[in-house]
């Protein structure tokens, strides 16, 4: 019998993969990540699936936001996954995949589709996952997975964010229908658009002081530009 992955056999994985120090205002986020995506991979009813593959895809992007240098933030990803002894490029595959078959869609097809009502043409392989998912009894819902769900609603309707009361009626068929967790499916989504504010605010807030410290520097520059000129112009007179 193999023995399971620990945390810290998981988190010594990512910094194998990843070796440059990670942004502070990002270390908690890719943390996070990490632990959470350990907890679901080595769950004995863990099986992968393109939905979860989309929330993890999009949590990522939209958490990772505005991280510099480009090329390190490719790096943090790819490590996130691979140190779940995962694909990456898996993961991005199969979540540009379901986008791509949504975009085609209304918010109410959607909304049918995921409820399991209505097949439209090329999307079978898509909607089987999720009828075996609403079938399966044992099936490990987690918070990922509801990302993943609610990034296609969101993607063909922008409304849901904004309006709680017609996200929640929305969110509650998607959980009839496919026997998910009602309570917790809302407040994972609730918490997830909180967080994203919270994140936006605080890039926001980083720009901001950003932006004033180049003001100061520039106007210390112009400053001391100012005052070589005023004693070059002095000495000059002088002579």
């Amino acid at each position: 019998m193999n023995n399971i992955r620990t945390v810290s056999d998981t988190k010594k994985a990512f910094y194998n993969f990843h070796t440059r120090p990670i942004n502070s205002i990002y270390n908690r986020v890719v943390e996070e990540l990490l632990v959470e995506m350990h907890l679901i991979s080595v769950n004995t009813n863990y099986n992968y699936d393109p939905f979860y593959a989309l929330g993890v895809v999009t949590a990522f992007d939209r958490f990772m936001q505005g991280y510099s240098p480009e090329e390190d933030k490719i790096s943090v990803y790819n490590a996130l996954i691979e140190a779940q002894e995962e694909d990456p490029n898996k993961y991005r595959t199969d979540a540009k995949g379901l986008e791509d078959a949504v975009r085609q869609m209304s918010a109410s097809e959607l909304l049918s589709w995921i409820c399991l009502s209505t097949n439209i043409d090329g999307t079978q392989k898509w909607q089987d996952y999720l009828r075996g998912i609403s079938e399966e009894s044992k099936f490990k819902y987690s918070r990922l997975f509801a990302i993943g769900l609610f990034t296609l609603l969101e993607i063909v309707d922008t409304e849901l964010i904004k309006e709680k009361e017609k996200r929640t009626e929305t969110l509650k068929k998607v959980c009839q229908a496919l026997n998910l967790p009602e309570e917790k499916f809302m407040k994972d989504i609730d918490l997830y658009l909180g967080n994203l504010e919270r994140m936006s605010q605080t890039l926001s807030a980083m720009e901001d002081t950003l932006n004033a410290m180049k003001k100061k520097r520039e106007q210390r520059s112009l400053e001391k530009e100012n005052n070589s000129n005023t004693l070059k112009n002095s000495s000059e007179g002088s002579n």
